[in-house]
């Protein structure tokens, strides 16, 4: 991807609350605040920097509780202005966190313990809103009038959506092939939508050559030069679920990974939590999940690898085929350091998963649900997931974006005729 520079006289005008600046991940240089996602010293990733309040925790507790029912009652926490829920935006957030005890009682797991975070529960049912809310604050503090993304379908609806609601234009690039459900809800905001032969790696190239030509002048990419603003909306799940628990962290996390920046920025907001004194300090494992067809980061870690080598997608995940993940090699790290692991599971039993969630607890989770809640079944069995510990899953997103994965097994249990003696006759009357 192209560096690109950001004037210091355009970041001393910009608000965006606590957000103090730029530092890069790999060498610690900071920046001022711009649309810029990469380190000019040392290539590195740039992530968003913070003067975060100090102080009364218990009092910023109840500040954050006396906000609004979305992820802006962490806006003290989040690069956004201060009056950001004023504007015009989706509000996405403060999804359910369903405890799990009928699924918990199918995997083995004590009672109380098991808790799926249900992100479909947004505005565009995926957790993607949250991420595009906050890019979108940033697009407007820059200046820019277009925005845009690379996608594997979740994404360029999210964009879409909250384009339409900010009064942006937005154009969308995605891989020829995507479910057709994300193909319409991405279409259906009256946004330019763009496929791009190939899968989302040459999408992604594609918007990298775009980005850096005249072409793209005043375009927002969300996921390019807004990407540090856009991976902090992945904070609001770690922030989230730790005040759904009573201000408490939980034990294990199982994150699904596409390019791994949920599963960083979760651990950042956790991490931030703890600084600021909202929870106690304590232990946690994050784990990641993949699907077989797309699991370079898997592979890496069961190899006992620091590189991550890219894969060629040839998964039905396609919210998570991504076969060169920027942020694989630090969902290593992290992995590691908590004493997680990162899983992959095949197809087969990604419908299994999303069959069982469905049938135990009601909740309809997309491919990427169900490589998250298959992974998580998988590590309970090989003894790497304590069934004694409070666990939460994530579901990133609707079932009903991807219906062709579970259509040929969910289908009607019988055709009759309009009689009782038909219904009778079908077997289905044996216990009334």
């Amino acid at each position: 991807m192209a560096v690109q520079t950001v004037a210091t006289e355009t970041a001393v005008a910009v608000d965006l609350g606590p957000a103090s600046g730029l530092s890069c991940r790999e060498c610690g240089a900071v920046v001022p605040l711009g649309p810029v996602f990469a380190c000019a010293e040392c290539f590195g990733p740039l992530e968003v920097a913070y003067d975060l309040p100090v102080g009364d925790p218990e009092a910023l507790r109840k500040q954050i509780e006396a906000g609004p029912a979305n992820i802006w009652r962490y806006a003290p926490l989040l690069p956004v202005p201060a009056d950001v829920a004023e504007k015009p935006n989706l509000n996405p957030g403060w999804t359910k966190l369903v405890k799990a005890d009928n699924l918990a009682r199918e995997l083995g797991v004590e009672q109380g313990k098991l808790f799926v975070k249900d992100d479909s529960g947004n505005p565009t049912h995926s957790f993607k809103d949250r991420v595009v809310a906050q890019a979108i604050e940033a697009a407007r503090a820059f200046g820019f009038t277009t925005l845009s993304c690379s996608s594997t379908g979740n994404l360029a609806g999210a964009v879409g959506a909250a384009a339409a609601r900010a009064g942006f234009r937005s154009c969308v690039f995605i891989p020829h092939d995507l479910e057709q459900g994300k193909v319409v809800m991405a279409g259906v905001y009256g946004g330019d939508l763009v496929a791009i032969e190939g899968n989302y790696d040459d999408v992604n190239r594609f918007c990298s050559e775009l980005i850096g030509d005249p072409l793209g002048e005043g375009w927002g990419f969300v996921n390019v030069n807004l990407r540090p603003y856009y991976g902090e909306g992945s904070k609001t799940l770690a922030y989230e679920i730790c005040e759904q628990l009573g201000w408490q962290l939980p034990d294990q996390l199982v994150i699904p990974i596409a390019s791994g920046s949920q599963f960083t920025k979760i651990d950042k907001g956790l991490k931030e939590l703890i600084k600021l004194g909202l929870v106690e300090d304590k232990p946690y494992k994050l784990f990641g999940a993949q699907a077989e067809g797309c699991s370079p980061v898997s592979v890496a870690y069961k190899g006992g690898h620091d590189v991550v080598r890219p894969q060629k997608p040839t998964t039905i995940a396609k919210s998570l085929a991504i076969g060169n993940p920027a942020d694989g090699p630090y969902v290593l790290d992290i992995a590691r350091r908590t004493g997680g692991a990162v899983e992959d599971v095949n197809d087969e039993q990604v419908v299994d998963a999303i069959k069982l969630l469905a049938q135990t607890e009601g909740v309809f989770a997309e491919t990427a649900g169900g490589v998250t809640l298959g992974v998580t079944k998988k590590l309970i069995e090989a003894g790497q997931i304590d069934p004694s510990l409070t666990t939460v899953v994530l579901n990133t997103g609707d079932g009903l974006k991807t219906l062709d994965a579970v259509a040929d097994s969910s289908q009607a249990t019988a055709t009759i005729r309009p009689s009782l003696d038909a219904f009778r006759e079908a077997g289905l009357a044996a216990d009334l």
